[in-house]
This record gives C-alpha cells, structure tokens and sequence, in this order.
C-alpha cells in the first residue's frame, strides 16, 4: 500500500531491482547457469494478479488489464490463476507469468495446483514458470510435495518449477526434490507455521541462506519497506498481490485505520 512520496520512491528501488543484498551475492556469480527468465525477474516486483469469484474484478479480462497497470508500474512479472487468465495476461503483456491453479479436493488441504492435471492446465495456457504448494502437506494423490515435484519435473522437463512453502525445511525438501525455486507463501497458511499479520521475513532470511535455489518472498507484503527489506534478507524477487491488485482489501485497511483512530464524537 502506497502511502506517500517516500514509499513510493522505496516501490520503484523494489521494481528496478536495486538495493538488494542478494543481488551481490557469491551464490549466484555464475549467471550463465540462470535460466532467462529468472535472470530477468532478479531484484524485481512481481505482482499477483488474482480474483475471487465474489471480487468486482473477477474475470480474465480485468486481470489482464491488472497486468498491464503492473507493468506500467515497473513489474517484472506477473502470478496469475487458473488458464483463462493466464492466457489472457499472456496476450496482453510480454512479461513471465508464474500459473497456479487453484483448485480444492474433499481428501486433502492442497489447493495450490496440487495434482498434475493442475500442472498440465498451467503448462498449456503458457506460463513460464509453474507454481505448486511444496509444504509437508498431503496431496489428493496421496504424494508428498517432493514426489510430486519429482513427478512434475520428470513429465515436464523443460518447465520452471516453484514451490510455496510454509517452512525451511519445506524450502530444503522442495529444492532437493528438483524445484527449480522456493517461495515463502504458505507461510501463516499451514497451521504449524507461524500466523503472523505481516510477511514472515524470517523465514525468508533462513531460505535465502539454506536453499540452493532463488528464493521469492511472498505473503502478506503491505508495503515498499517490506517488499525492500526481503530483498535486503537475500530474497531473488518479491510478490505482491492483495496490496497492489485488491481495492477493496486496500480500502478495509484505510477505513479500519480511520474508524480506529476517530476522536469519540466526530
């Protein structure tokens, strides 16, 4: 949420892909081993471009147009859900897409594309890079997140794989298994994670420093100083969603705000 002159020039620090500490980091001096794509998100402001059935924005549509006020503003790439939208950002910017799919099973907690029909949809529609839940969770096949990963990776060899995870070990396992980066999205999402009202910046410092791949921040990133300081921790990219894509949730935040500090009486 931009509040003001300063937070807005920390935004564009975030999406031109300065200040970061991991940016000098010895871990990635070979750069000609780094995929293209995540070469060109490096530093960068990724934007999650996502609505719910109920949001006014629902529909591919409005999320394309989303996607188009991201890159405007200085995004490097763009999360999307679900094919119909993911094509549609697709057409409309010239940017990677992470896809996911979401999508529910009565047997099981993982909604994050969880099996490989989930994958498949993403791959076809055009995404760049596949996002899957990576926690300890169960999936609706029965697989865990590193068979899965490994089943993924050996179906579609040539895709980037990211796993959302709630933990470092998650991050460990995913990234043994074959991912090809971690995200702390799921963080707060697991119910033996932390339940924090803000980013879990710990979790991305410990990522960064023990996963042998990029690490992406996400998860409940409000602001430019928070976006910048998991980039100060060693995180490869940073996603923010409701903060930038959601007005209502935006707009909750500025009226409880207010409503909260409201002298008695006006």
């Amino acid at each position: 949420m931009v509040t003001n002159a300063s937070d807005a020039k920390v935004l564009r620090r975030v999406a031109g892909g300065r200040g970061s500490r991991s940016l000098d980091c010895g871990k990635w001096e070979n750069m000609a081993e780094i995929s293209p794509v995540l070469q060109q998100i490096r530093g960068g402001l990724i934007v999650s471009c996502q609505a719910q059935k109920q949001d006014p924005l629902f529909g591919s549509e409005m999320m394309a147009r989303m996607a188009m006020a991201a890159k405007m503003g200085g995004a490097v790439a763009i999360r999307a859900n679900g094919g119909e939208d993911i094509r549609a950002i697709k057409r409309a910017v010239e940017l990677p897409v992470i896809g996911i799919v979401k999508r529910t099973y009565d047997n099981s907690p993982v909604y994050i594309t969880p099996t490989l029909r989930e994958v498949n949809e993403v791959y076809e529609a055009g995404a760049d890079i596949v996002a899957v839940d990576g926690t300890r969770r169960v999936r609706p096949d029965g697989s865990d997140a590193e068979a899965f990963i490994r089943a993924v990776k050996e179906k579609y060899p040539d895709v980037l794989v990211m796993a959302d995870v709630s933990t470092v070990e998650e991050g460990e396992a995913a990234a043994a298994a074959g991912a090809d980066l971690v995200a702390s999205t799921m963080s707060g999402y697991t119910e033996y994670s932390p339940q924090l009202e803000g980013p879990d910046l710990q979790l991305v410092a410990d990522l960064a420093a023990r996963v042998a791949v990029p690490v992406i921040a996400e998860g409940r990133i409000r602001t430019p100083d928070q976006a910048l300081e998991c980039l100060n921790l060693g995180a490869w990219a940073v996603v923010v969603g409701t903060a930038i894509t959601r007005p209502q949730e935006i707009t909750r935040w500025f009226a409880k705000c207010l409503r909260q500090t409201a002298s008695p009486g006006t």
